[in-house]
């Protein structure tokens, strides 16, 4: 399957396409919902559209034919090769009906770690086609437990860091080290927001917990314009697959007994400074320098 015409999705069809990796309904939404959001395409577009949707309409489960239906039935002009081939499928009466989760919560999650910033990006405008059922939204974190985060980072502490985080979000250790250390940045926003950071200490979250994001000024103001941008709604959905995947801790969003408070002072202000001096001693002069 190609989809030149859609380029951020190739990184999901190429998934897609993988043994163990079924995120075809949601390679058919997210297409569906870039294709309805263009008031006009090219012959080429329409064709290519057409024919993806045309193979995935054939592997899909009836709730994902039905949403799929529903978008192309309010877009005029649809292909009619594609809205012959849904009436051709057996619906539900319901189209209002919550949709279930065609794949497992850990392939969404993977699915989500392997892609590309465009692709992730992508995957987090659709999550309310994706989801399932609503979220509950979790309580926003106590400001002591976003100090303490902010902390971990300032002290380029990512061990320290993840830990928090786990509790924090209820998450497994596991995940929460996936979306402190990942490479491009976007696991981070979705934490942030979950947990109602302000942009301001996702900023220097970002510069100084991990050295490959905070040397890159672009890549820094790009995750904070994606902050800005992602709905709330799209980040506790996130959440929610994430809290599926592993074992989970158990969410904090009390301040810190003084035990625990102590324990994390005492993993930051040793290991983490040694560190400092090997690694991260260049960032903080070069935003010094530059008044930041």
């Amino acid at each position: 399957m190609k989809s030149s015409a859609y380029p951020p999705l190739d990184g999901l069809v190429d998934l897609a396409c993988r043994d163990g990796v079924d995120i075809r309904p949601t390679l058919l939404r997210v297409l569906t919902d870039l294709y309805v959001q263009k008031p006009k395409h090219s012959a080429e577009e329409e064709t290519q559209y057409a024919e993806l949707a045309l193979g995935l309409i054939e592997v899909v489960d009836a709730p994902t034919r039905a949403v799929v239906a529903t978008t192309l039935s309010n877009y005029p002009g649809a292909p009619a090769s594609v809205l012959q081939k849904l009436g051709g499928r057996e619906l539900p009466l319901d189209f209002n009906a919550p949709i279930p989760n065609e794949a497992k919560t850990d392939d969404l999650v993977e699915m989500f770690f392997a892609v590309g910033a465009d692709e992730r990006r992508l995957i987090l405008s659709n999550l309310d086609a994706a989801a399932t059922a609503p979220v509950r939204r979790p309580p926003a974190a106590s400001s002591e437990l976003i100090r303490r985060l902010e902390t971990a980072a300032l002290q380029h502490n990512a061990g320290e860091f993840g830990r928090i985080l786990a509790r924090a979000l209820g998450i497994s250790p596991a995940l929460a080290e996936r979306v402190t250390r990942d490479q491009s940045g976007e696991p981070l926003v979705i934490a942030a927001r979950a947990l109602g950071m302000t942009a301001a200490v996702l900023q220097r979250v970002l510069l100084f917990l991990n050295p490959v994001i905070g040397q890159s000024v672009e890549r820094v103001h790009d995750l904070a314009r994606l902050f800005d941008d992602l709905a709330p709604e799209a980040a506790e959905r996130m959440l929610g697959i994430w809290r599926k995947t592993g074992t989970q801790s158990r969410p904090v969003h009390e301040p810190a007994h003084y035990d625990d408070e102590r324990r994390g002072a005492r993993s930051i202000t040793t290991p983490s400074q040694q560190r400092t001096g090997r690694g991260g001693g260049e960032l903080p002069s070069r935003i010094k320098s530059s008044g930041r």
